[in-house]
């Protein structure tokens, strides 16, 4: 079975957007082939969920895996972080060999 970690700022956050816009299960991760690297992250809501996904609840809050992106993202942490101006979910992934230079796609 994969194995996705939530660190308690993205669990924050999680909770905080679906409170905000006053629906959903949880966030949806998955990937898609894109960019100059291979691959990026997608991240949608969740409002309704398929048997085949995969449910990871961490610190109150869910994350949807897609079955098409288990293997790539087996071991990764979903955390959110602050950079100056910028927050944004950040995937610390162990499967990653190779990011593109804007850090927009990734190799697996």
């Amino acid at each position: 079975m994969a194995t996705l970690n939530i660190t308690p700022a993205a669990a924050q956050q999680i909770r905080h957007v679906l409170d905000e816009r006053g629906q959903g299960l949880g966030l949806r991760v998955s990937v898609k082939p894109s960019g100059c690297s291979g691959y990026s992250y997608v991240l949608d809501f969740a409002d309704e969920v398929s048997d085949d996904e995969i449910h990871v609840e961490e610190h109150g809050a869910s994350v949807y895996i897609a079955p098409d992106a288990l293997e790539i993202l087996n071991g990764s942490e979903v955390d959110y972080v602050s950079e100056g101006l910028n927050r944004f979910f950040r995937f610390n992934n162990p499967n990653v060999k190779d990011e593109c230079g804007c850090g927009e796609s990734f190799t697996v």
